[in-house]
């Protein structure tokens, strides 16, 4: 297919570091970490990686990884892209790998954010205009525009929204409890949720992603050459980014209940996979439920539900581990935390895990297509990037 990377690379090899407030553990140690279940994973010996890409949103070269590596002068290539950061150094890989230029690459994420007492990303590009007329506004805040104005859309009462936000807190914080990686790994009650600290209207703390340390890397190989190193590859059949020019912003039709950037990238991912039914044929997602309503507008925009009614599949459980089409089974965002450059790998990890049945507790009965997806920036203003997956050829 042209304009496809479908099938031309596969994935042999990944690892993740438990997420979570890593005081134990500094940048190099995390790397490592990672690497080095990746490197196992594939059965191969570091020298074999012939080129890296290194995404991070605190770093201003690839040297941090270089040295906690030690990659022997190759050739590694820091990425940064907001929150699509490790997407992004594993699309860039893929794309390496598939033109020739390599035949064995890794793209790995990492972030150390605790110690700097971080929270949340320096959103002063993101808002930028040279005009002087950006809002002054949290990310919180700007996410927190999407639950009333979808509630007065679609007619729902905003005690009703409210459940329905809480119900997906609900259902990560679940998930996240049956993975050992998790930060966050405890169920926590639907009343606990409503009754949340109260952090932007109507969103309280109980409807916002954790900020960690972590790191997650990933092994790629061409197609024809994965068998040689596993029985059970993971080829990509569909990568692809959408880079917003402020539509929203810009445009007074703009009404907070889409996320263009995600549709648009959706789309794409789509068309090189061959899907033409998301809500069908994609066995299992992983989303950037940086908010709960964010989650929410994510199912009407990849098409997992009708506009209007993503909430009503959410009350349904159509989202649930065990539900048609589960959604952040590794507990996502929400749960499993939130090291921006290392979040994209990270879920790459659960739908690699996912189809190769190896997902523990938490395994979707015979998934076959995988998807991630992450978003950086403001509902109006964004880059997304989405990855599809899957277990066989053609």
């Amino acid at each position: 297919m042209a304009g496809s990377i479908a099938d031309k690379v596969a994935i042999i090899g990944m690892g993740c570091t438990r997420f979570g407030e890593r005081w134990d553990t500094g940048l190099e140690d995390l790397l490592v970490e990672a690497a080095y279940e990746a490197y196992e994973d594939a059965g191969i010996e570091p020298k074999d990686i012939e080129a890296y890409w290194f995404g991070t949103c605190f770093s201003i070269s690839s040297l941090p990884m270089a040295l906690a590596l030690k990659t022997q002068f190759k050739p590694v290539t820091r990425i940064e892209n907001l929150c699509g950061t490790g997407t992004d150094a594993f699309r860039n890989a893929c794309y390496a790998v598939a033109s020739g230029a390599y035949d064995m690459a890794m793209a790995i994420g990492v972030e150390k954010l605790k110690d700097s007492g971080f929270s949340g990303l320096d959103i002063s590009d993101i808002t930028y205009r040279p005009d002087g007329t950006a809002p002054d506004i949290t990310a919180p805040a700007a996410f927190s525009f999407l639950a009333p104005a979808y509630f007065k859309k679609y007619g729902i009462d905003p005690k009703k929204g409210k459940e329905v936000l809480a119900r997906i807190a609900w259902k990560n914080h679940k998930n996240g409890s049956l993975n050992p990686k998790a930060q966050y790994r405890k169920e926590v009650p639907m009343e606990q949720i409503l009754k949340s600290p109260m952090i932007a209207a109507p969103l309280g703390v109980m409807d916002c992603s954790g900020i960690c340390d972590g790191s997650a890397a990933a092994i790629i190989v061409r197609a024809e050459d994965a068998k040689k190193y596993r029985s059970d590859p993971v080829y990509v059949k569909g990568l692809a980014v959408s880079t917003g020019p402020e539509a929203g912003g810009l445009y007074p039709d703009y009404d907070f209940t889409t996320l263009r950037e995600t549709y648009f990238a959706g789309q794409d991912a789509y068309r090189q996979a061959g899907i033409k039914n998301p809500r069908q044929e994609v066995s299992m997602a992983e989303v950037h439920d940086c908010f709960t309503p964010t989650e929410l507008i994510i199912y009407e925009d990849l098409g997992f539900s009708e506009r209007g009614k993503a909430w009503q599949d959410v009350l349904n459980g159509f989202f649930d581990l065990d539900g048609p089409l589960p959604v952040n089974p590794d507990g996502g965002l929400k749960s499993f935390g939130h090291p921006i450059g290392a979040s994209g790998i990270r879920m790459l990890y659960e739908m690699y895990k996912q189809l190769q049945g190896k997902a523990g507790p938490r395994q979707i009965k015979n998934p076959k297509v995988g998807m991630t997806h992450n978003i950086g920036g403001m509902p109006w203003k964004a880059v997304t990037a989405v990855t599809i997956i899957g277990k066989e050829l053609g």
